[in-house]
């Protein structure tokens, strides 16, 4: 086969987070290709998002970023600056309910994160978290058990400690689309996009990358390529050689997410907030229809589907989607489980401490932004502006594993080490090791 034009970066991906990236490369003058075995972008874990925008983690610069994100989807015309076919995306400011626990300190260390970065927080006694959850059952529940535990349902304490609202979250009404926008206006500032393409090699001049070869046998030409495959990140980096000297890795964690319809009585779509829940360990935000989204916190009782084969998983529902369900009736009792099982199944695309890696590798000109899936969504402009800072910086010389790259958040005017989302560091034990990150 011919050779395709050669191009200044190929970006392996085009999910949100890969999206993002050739966006914010095109508006610097980078001509860049973005390739995706899928016939759409964020066709993929993408699309499968609960597409959730939070500021709370176990970082403080995963925080930082969270937040900065936030100001971004919150005037997500602005960023984008593009008309797209099918719409713009809608997001739902509706704040976040996070529930104190032993687990996650009572979040006092939360909220001196959050305070560091100028984002605001209100305290929530127990008593009045039923004023935004309907009819809440506020004793606690924790350790999580799965239902056929003896035990399973019962209270283990008189009552939860009491929640910490955010005010500054809520989620995106449509995950894809949110692909699809940035994509636009990508190809606005020149970028290109190819779907229904699979990359089968990474070609190499010496140490260095020097493009990739797909599955039609063409080859294209350029000398960064860039990794944001999400679940088959692991695959690529393998492919590229660029795992085996890597301290943090990456694999495929299948995942499910329930679609219920709220309590009766309570218009939830209109009046409900994104909640966390790590005495249930379970998460949920508003759905349209007065639906409910419900999520695992990827409690010690469940077993981690982990997944070889990123392209041959089971996508049918399991017994976990009732352990969700029924997980989240116990916080609201009048939650109605139903026969038909609703929601998504997919793939999250993991690190060992679930804090995304952002970084070069050992081949040069091979960058990675990977290990992002549940709890990178987020994220996303900000993360194709750090990754755009990094392959300059690289690029242009600098010593990225002896001198981290230092990146300026401009809506809260920090600057971040990219160090800590650096393959080579070492695991995060202050880490949730679940989707909340």
């Amino acid at each position: 086969m011919p050779a395709k034009p050669s191009y200044d970066a190929i970006i392996i991906g085009a999910g949100v987070i890969g999206a993002c990236t050739a966006f914010e490369l095109a508006k610097k003058g980078w001509k860049t290709l973005s390739i995706d075995k899928l016939p759409e972008s964020g066709y993929g874990s993408t699309s499968g998002s609960c597409a959730i925008i939070r500021t709370y983690y176990s970082a403080l610069e995963t925080c930082a970023i969270a937040y900065e994100g936030w100001h971004y989807w919150k005037d997500w015309d602005d960023y984008i600056g593009v008309d797209d076919e099918q719409g713009l995306i809608k997001y739902h400011n509706t704040g976040c309910l996070v529930i104190k626990t032993e687990h996650n300190h009572n979040l006092s260390r939360v909220c001196e994160m959050m305070d560091r970065i100028g984002c605001p927080h209100e305290d929530v006694a127990a008593e009045d978290i039923a004023r935004r959850m309907p009819n809440a059952d506020i004793h606690q529940f924790e350790p999580a058990k799965r239902p056929d535990d003896p035990g399973f349902g019962e209270p283990t304490g008189p009552q939860i400690a009491g929640a910490v609202f955010f005010p500054n979250g809520g989620y995106v009404n449509d995950p894809k689309l949110s692909a699809h926008n940035a994509q636009r206006a990508a190809e606005r500032h020149g970028a290109e996009f190819l779907f229904n393409a699979e990359v089968t090699e990474i070609l190499k001049d010496g140490n260095r990358v020097s493009g990739v070869v797909l599955g039609d046998g063409s080859r294209v030409s350029a000398p960064v390529v860039i990794n944001v495959a999400g679940p088959h990140s692991a695959r690529i980096n393998t492919m590229a050689g660029a795992e085996a000297n890597m301290k943090i890795k990456t694999r495929a964690l299948r995942h499910e997410v329930a679609h219920v319809p709220a309590p009766q009585g309570f218009d939830f779509e209109k009046d409900g907030v994104v909640y966390s829940d790590s005495d249930i360990h379970t998460y949920c935000r508003p759905e349209i229809g007065n639906h409910i989204l419900i999520g695992s916190e990827d409690p010690e009782c469940d077993r981690k589907e982990w997944v070889d084969d990123p392209d041959n998983y089971d996508d049918r529902f399991s017994e976990q989607w009732n352990v969700l369900v029924m997980r989240m009736a116990q916080r609201l009792p009048d939650l109605r489980i139903p026969s038909d099982t609703r929601g998504v199944v997919a793939l999250y695309d993991v690190t060992d401490d679930w804090m995304p890696i952002y970084d070069r590798s050992d081949l040069d000109g091979f960058y990675m932004a990977v290990g992002t899936s549940g709890n990178q969504f987020k994220n996303a402009p900000v993360a194709g502006k750090m990754m755009t800072a990094l392959i300059e910086a690289c690029e242009g010389g600098h010593d990225h594993d002896r001198d981290p790259v230092q990146f300026h958040l401009d809506h809260i005017d920090l600057d971040i080490s990219l160090g800590v989302f650096s393959r080579n560091r070492e695991i995060n034990q202050d880490s949730s090791f679940s989707v909340i990150g």
